[in-house]
């Protein structure tokens, strides 16, 4: 299992993304989940940044998973707190709250089974390697988990 913080998003990501950002504004979903997009301004340009973002539910509270360590829509979100999540033409303002390592620890573990497209992303970027629910735990303090709160 590679080093969370030496791990890089894979060259196909920006391409796959904006592939899966223009489907999900259409409403549709793929791998049988329901993503959003996340759009928050860029904490140095202001410019509003788009990724795709599966959110799960536990306890009737929304959560998201970063699938990469320092990835720049969480050093956005960081500085930004507020996000806009949409889904085809519904728009949602959302306060991202992020959980401390210990909080995050019971939702990456169930994050297998809720997320299991995310599964296969995290394999292929090295950060689990048999998708089991310890070695999500195990991210914790690394992959960052935020709770959507109403804005």
């Amino acid at each position: 299992m590679a080093d969370a913080e030496s791990v890089k998003p894979p060259w196909w990501l920006k391409p796959a993304n904006k592939v899966f950002i223009q489907m999900s504004r259409l409403g549709l979903s793929f791998g049988g989940e329901s993503p959003v997009v996340l759009t928050v301004p860029g904490r140095k340009s202001g410019t509003p940044r788009s990724t795709p973002v599966t959110p799960m539910t536990v306890d009737g509270k929304r959560y998201v998973v970063a699938g990469f360590p320092g990835a720049d829509w969480v050093r956005n979100v960081r500085a930004a707190g507020e996000v806009t999540v949409s889904r085809g033409r519904t728009r949602e303002r959302v306060r991202m709250v992020e959980l401390s390592a210990a909080e995050a620890r019971p939702f990456l573990r169930v994050f297998p089974t809720e997320v299991p497209t995310g599964v296969g992303f995290m394999k292929r970027a090295g950060l689990v390697t048999e998708g089991r629910p310890d070695e999500f735990e195990a991210l914790a303090g690394r992959c960052a988990v935020f709770r959507l709160d109403p804005a």
